[in-house]
């Protein structure tokens, strides 16, 4: 008799052909004792990233690739993945990470108590060659993460976040209208619709990959932002604290007039990055104000 498919692993995939080999190869050489498979969700890539994928086909007997081009985006290729899925519950890593040596049975054990869990996250790994990893934070070394905003909920990132189907079918899957930040809403619907608890698991290891370009890393930072403020206003209503139209503008100010006072500090390329870096966030934490209609967030 065949046995069910526990675990449905799901990569979205878009013009990833230089990473997505190194995170099959990761998934290729893990051990678990209960069925599970990989689906490669491809985005509508226009570089290599289908052929990179079919040439572990007859390695991986457990992986398939999909065509989730219909609409770009993350969150539509998670979705996408799912409809496809075997599995009973489901796991989503990035194209660009890889996970560490049995991260799917830590996972895949892991649901068999908790119905939404989260990995822990490495970002040395795969950044010790840049000089920007050195101004990087892990959000997810040793918990999960937090906002300073409603609903005041823990989330984690979508790379090693997995869940059983039922509950994912549940709430609607991934937030296909968001860009940024659709893992974090995830997080917080799964919660508060389901009034399920997200759970850390720190034996599922996941080895992150940040942009090496500082250019790359800025515009990221300010699409977080922007992005922070779009949640923020999202979920407003589930709080009673009154909102302050001048105090949170004031605050604002005073940051950028803090953030003008750091120049004298900066030493070194590091410290010029980090500056940098929060110039951006305040930047988009400004145009998300403008755009969503609300104060800057104190974040």
């Amino acid at each position: 008799m065949q046995r069910e498919m526990r675990l449905s692993i799901i990569i979205p995939c878009y013009n990833a052909a230089t990473t997505l080999g190194e995170q099959l190869t990761a998934l290729a050489n893990q051990r678990w004792d209960r069925p599970w498979e990989v689906i490669v969700a491809d985005n509508g890539s226009r570089d290599e990233s289908r052929r990179v994928a079919a040439d572990f086909l007859v390695r991986m007997p457990n992986l398939r690739i999909i065509d989730a081009g219909a609409r770009r985006g993350g969150a539509f290729a998670r979705n996408e993945g799912a409809r496809h899925a075997r599995g009973t519950a489901l796991a989503f890593v990035d194209a660009d990470d890889v996970v560490a040596p049995g991260w799917v049975a830590a996972i895949g054990q892991a649901l068999d108590t908790f119905p939404f869990v989260a990995s822990r996250f490495d970002i040395e790994h795969l950044n010790h060659h840049s000089w920007l990893s050195r101004t990087r934070r892990n959000p997810q070394a040793d918990g999960l993460q937090r906002v300073s905003y409603p609903p005041y909920l823990p989330h984690a990132g979508g790379s090693g976040l997995a869940i059983e189907r039922a509950l994912h079918d549940q709430i609607g899957g991934f937030d296909e209208t968001l860009s940024r930040l659709m893992d974090t809403d995830y997080c917080f619907r799964v919660q508060l619709q389901c009034q399920v608890p997200l759970t850390f698991v720190p034996d599922a290891l996941v080895y992150v990959r940040y942009r090496d370009t500082l250019a790359g890393m800025l515009r990221q930072t300010k699409e977080r932002a922007i992005a922070n403020v779009a949640l923020a206003r999202r979920y407003s209503h589930l709080t009673d604290t009154p909102r302050r139209s001048l105090s949170p503008w004031l605050s604002y100010a005073r940051r950028w007039l803090r953030q003008v006072g750091r120049v004298v500090q900066i030493r070194q390329r590091e410290h010029l990055a980090e500056w940098l870096r929060m110039n951006a966030w305040l930047i988009g934490l400004l145009q998300g104000s403008l755009q969503y209609r609300c104060p800057p967030l104190a974040i």
